[in-house]
């Protein structure tokens, strides 16, 4: 019987040794040893499924997948030491030269670095269309694709502009053109939103954002159909950004708390989202769950909350910007997002600093923009320092 997500988080663990522990061990080994030269050979064949190597496997990475794959509804997955490793090793392993990418714009700037400076060695081109342009419809994204177009790719929301996509669409367009639908759901975890459910291939999260929550590890993973997963496992079999069996098991035990750390970091961020809206010194906020949303319907559509995450422009542009964060008290300074502390960013000079003005403003990263990762402090602890800030 299919459990819920919060008990498949819990209770899916890798099989107890002779020690009946409750709670998984950590398996800090390289690698595993066979019965006799006939377990080995057949383990190397792949006739049966056995530890090899912690490159390959582990099972503190096995439990750490196999949540993950049960809370995606996905077949398959790997796990990854970064976000990133997940997502070039997808592209590294689906992709050949020559091949074609259909992107959304707005993407976490080294997946962009990806896409304009390393792809291209390889001969494979990038495209992308604008979210946030009203001609953004299906008949606009259909005329980037070509002959070679292997993948259309998607964050949603996305980083740090906080655009909702509509995956319904994207996997109706993938499905139509027979090419694969790769969305990075890192930003709203299994829980919120699952895209395969939409029609998506590929899924892929940084487990360092809010799968781990209290920013100690990092971590990649990818789910999906298996065939896939299987070209992206031997692929990452064989040129190593593995996930340390010390991170997966940190990681699993995070997903146990998943659900109610989500629930509680939206209800905190939105009630940051609607005290930014009423602030004379913010030009605009943009929060998947807020009504003045552009892609509100949409949200309320595919995910459950509205995800950590509350984007605001401040007027006064980066000056604006570099005040606000010198002012604040509690909040944190850091590159990272999805953590139990609330977490600022300007992502102008920071996290997007080496894409032009003009690739900044095509995602909507005006000089003014801020990025809030809602933590799970008290409400009021936080507003009082956002609002103290805005005020000196």
């Amino acid at each position: 019987m299919k459990k819920h997500f919060e008990t498949e988080a819990i209770r899916k663990q890798t099989e107890r040794s002779q020690f009946n522990e409750h709670s998984t061990p950590l398996y800090l080994t390289s690698s595993f040893i066979f019965d006799d030269a006939e377990d080995m050979r057949t383990s190397f064949a792949e006739e049966k499924e056995k530890n090899l190597y912690s490159r390959f496997s582990n099972p503190n990475t096995s439990e750490f997948i196999d949540k993950i794959v049960a809370m995606e509804g996905a077949e398959s997955g790997y796990a990854f030491a970064t976000g990133m490793a997940a997502i070039f090793s997808t592209f590294g392993a689906l992709l050949n030269s020559g091949d074609h990418i259909v992107s959304c714009r707005s993407v976490f700037g080294s997946t962009h670095t990806l896409f304009t400076k390393y792809l291209p060695k390889w001969n494979i081109e990038t495209s992308y269309f604008n979210v946030n342009n009203p001609e953004a419809s299906k008949e606009t994204i259909e005329t980037l694709i070509q002959p070679n177009t292997k993948i259309l790719y998607a964050e949603t929301p996305t980083n740090p502009a906080v655009d909702v996509l509509d995956l319904e669409l994207l996997g109706e367009i993938a499905k139509k053109h027979n090419i694969l639908l790769v969305v990075d759901n890192c930003f709203a975890t299994p829980y919120l939103l699952n895209p395969i459910k939409y029609g998506a291939d590929i899924v892929v999260h940084s487990a360092t954002k809010l799968i781990d929550g209290q920013g100690r590890v990092l971590g990649g993973v990818a789910v999906g159909k298996k065939h896939l997963i299987r070209e992206i496992y031997l692929f990452s079999r064989n040129t190593g950004p593995a996930m340390s069996p010390f991170n997966a098991w940190v990681l699993s035990k995070s997903l146990e708390t998943l659900a109610v750390r989500v629930e509680k970091h939206c209800e905190n961020a939105l009630k940051v989202a609607e005290f930014l809206e009423s602030q004379q010194k913010v030009n605009h906020v943009k929060y998947p769950f807020l009504k003045s949303h552009p892609q509100y319907k949409i949200a309320k559509k595919q995910m459950k909350l509205g995800g950590n995450i509350v984007a605001f422009e401040i007027a006064g542009g980066i000056d604006a910007g570099r005040n606000f964060l010198n002012n604040l008290k509690m909040c944190s300074l850091s590159a990272n997002l999805g953590d139990t502390r609330t977490i600022v960013t300007h992502p102008a000079f920071t996290t997007h600093s080496k894409l032009s003005e003009s690739d900044r403003l095509e995602v909507g990263i005006t000089d003014g923009l801020v990025r809030i990762s809602v933590g799970l402090e008290h409400i009021d602890d936080i507003i009082n320092d956002l609002k103290n800030a805005l005020n000196s």
